[in-house]
């Protein structure tokens, strides 16, 4: 009994040390396990992990089993919380466009462009020049002024009449977008745009792209043989009025006799993906009801190509994101797997968000907070993990939103070994990630990132090129910060920019607002202040953060392209109305630039 006893305390003891053992190991992040989920992430099996597709799905898959196997728990269906993107815009089957008594071919004769709102029409055309209607000081041109376009058929042609000058002043101008609303602004119930010979000696139709907002009214592009269809009872052609508007410098406007009718079908195709939502719940009985979230986008440009935001577009080849964003999710896996070794000591609940649909707007992040599980208001803080893999001797890491919560600066300093890691600190809450999301919410959020680099959104973004150590360097100032902020007291939310032209696309000719825009178009007939910057003029003319803007100077605004154009028109100095949406009640502001 005696000899028993002792064989079973030397074996209670070799156990105790092995479970010691493995408990440390378990605790620790190592590079072989960040490269483990760099090279799968980042192989040529996920082929760049673009937004809906296989390897998003594979991308998605792996990250859940891997967590799960960390022992967390699903917060949502099975760990996923699913979605719908825009994958194309196609051409429907409905559309027809006729030139009096003649039946044009699509894809031949017209195409509908992705800006177009779907509906039939009928009237007589107008031709209205570049449809310019421009006022500066050094630049004045006005397609406008000696037509009536109301309730008529637009013809416009494209480009302007430098479109050889990579600096002309009519740039801003000339964008097919634009000139559809302007003209949908002075009445016009379609247009019809038309290349000349100087603009596309080809002639050639684009493609449909994902991303434009309609204008509101049917719009083509037709060709030029289609066009001197309509300018034929006026004995002129297209590469006429082109050759004279460009020498002439002046308006040429002319009604037609001809009529246009048609219809317009454009359609938008979805397709499904899913982020990926786990939780390691807290141990306090009362703190386990707030949170503190990690979060890491998976998804990156796929295949590249026009329009996916490649920095070489004319490459076709897998865009492997190593850096962009398989380091920062592998680095948020394996700090999911140590916060939840040691769970028991975590009062706050982790929950563990990795997104899709960052690179197509912050779709991912946006979805996950407009149909969020848990209360927001719950929420301490939210670290954001971003391109974490390019650390090197002379450079630091870049954390920013410290600015958010009074705290951040002293706790970052206290939990960074100075002698290891160099950081850099900015204040700003927003940023080009999907921190921002959370920062709209009144969330706390730190972005840590190592910045840009030459391969970024290059398929030269490889895993073979990620600083593993350098990761496992930021990885134990997060996991001392997270640890924190999971144990630590409440945070008090403060505001921290946006900072003038910090925010993607929301200045134009120098003139701003102060607001930062909901990107991701939540809402319809209409466009968000997901915040509003102190002492910039929407703020001090008494607009408020989740206020709605849907009209400027008496003129709509449907989405982020309406808003920008409306922008485009307004000058420094000038006083505008913003009539906005706030509740359920109407709001007219008066806002001086």
């Amino acid at each position: 009994m005696i000899y028993f006893n002792r064989i079973a305390l030397g074996f209670f003891v070799l156990l105790t040390l092995s479970f010691s053992s493995e408990k440390v190991k378990v605790s620790e992040i190592t590079v072989n396990e960040l490269k483990q989920h760099v090279r799968y992430l980042a192989s040529d099996q996920l082929k760049g992990r673009l937004t809906g597709s296989e390897g998003d799905s594979l991308a998605a898959e792996y990250i859940r089993g891997d967590l799960k196997k960390s022992g967390l728990k699903p917060l949502y269906d099975n760990g996923f919380q699913h979605f719908r993107i825009i994958d194309k815009v196609v051409a429907g089957q409905g559309n027809k466009l006729k030139i009096d008594n003649i039946n044009l071919i699509i894809n031949t004769d017209y195409a509908p462009l992705s800006f177009s709102q779907n509906g039939n029409f009928c009237e007589k055309a107008i031709f209205a020049g570049y449809g310019f209607e421009i006022n500066e000081d050094s630049l004045k041109w006005n397609d406008y002024q000696d037509i009536a376009v109301k309730g008529k058929i637009v013809v416009i042609l494209r480009g302007d009449p430098e479109i050889e000058k990579p600096a002309s002043p009519f740039i801003r101008y000339s964008r097919d977008r634009d000139k559809a609303l302007l003209a949908k602004d002075h009445g016009a119930i379609c247009v019809l745009f038309v290349s000349g010979k100087s603009f596309d000696a080809e002639d050639k139709f684009e493609p449909l792209v994902k991303g434009e907002m309609s204008v509101g009214i049917p719009v083509f592009h037709i060709s030029r043989k289609s066009a001197n269809l309509i300018f034929e009872s006026n004995k002129i052609t297209a590469e006429d009025l082109e050759k004279k508007l460009n020498e002439t410098r002046k308006p040429a406007g002319f009604e037609t006799t001809v009529t246009v009718s048609g219809k317009a079908d454009v359609v938008q195709t979805t397709l499904p993906t899913r982020n990926v939502i786990m939780e390691i719940p807290g141990s306090d009985k009362i703190l386990k009801n707030e949170f503190v979230v990690i979060g890491a986008h998976f998804d990156h440009l796929g295949m590249g190509g026009p329009g996916s935001g490649s920095r070489v577009p004319d490459t076709l080849g897998i865009h492997y994101g190593a850096d962009d964003n398989a380091s920062g999710v592998a680095l948020t896996m394996a700090l999911a797997k140590k916060l939840a070794a040691d769970g028991k000591n975590l009062k706050r609940s982790i929950i563990v968000a990795t997104f899709s649909g960052e690179e197509e707007g912050l779709l991912g992040s946006k979805r996950f907070l407009d149909s969020a599980k848990i209360d927001l208001s719950k929420v301490n803080a939210m670290v954001n993990l971003d391109m974490t893999g390019r650390l090197t001797d002379n450079s630091r890491l870049q954390i920013s939103g410290v600015g958010t919560s009074d705290v951040f600066k002293q706790l970052i300093y206290a939990s960074c070994d100075t002698n290891k890691l160099k950081v850099s600190l900015s204040e700003e809450g927003y940023g080009p990630s999907d921190h921002a999301s959370f920062y709209g919410k009144n969330i706390p959020v730190l972005f840590a990132t190592t910045g840009a680099h030459l391969d970024y959104h290059t398929p030269a973004d490889t895993w073979d090129k990620i600083n593993y150590s350098g990761m496992v360097e930021i990885s134990d100032l997060a996991y001392k910060v997270i640890l924190e902020l999971a144990n630590g007291s409440r945070l008090t939310f403060k505001e921290a920019g946006p900072k003038t032209g910090t925010s993607r696309g929301t200045r134009r000719k120098g003139i701003t607002l102060g607001i930062m825009p909901d990107f991701a178009g939540n809402v319809k007939n209409g466009l968000r202040a997901d915040f509003v910057t102190p002492n910039k003029p929407a703020a001090l003319g008494g607009m408020q953060k989740g206020d709605i803007i849907t009209f400027i100077n008496g003129k709509p605004v449907n989405n982020i392209q309406d808003y920008m154009f409306r922008l485009n028109q307004l000058k420094r100095g000038e006083t505008i109305s913003v009539e906005v949406l706030r509740g359920n009640e109407k709001v007219v502001l008066v806002i001086q630039l």
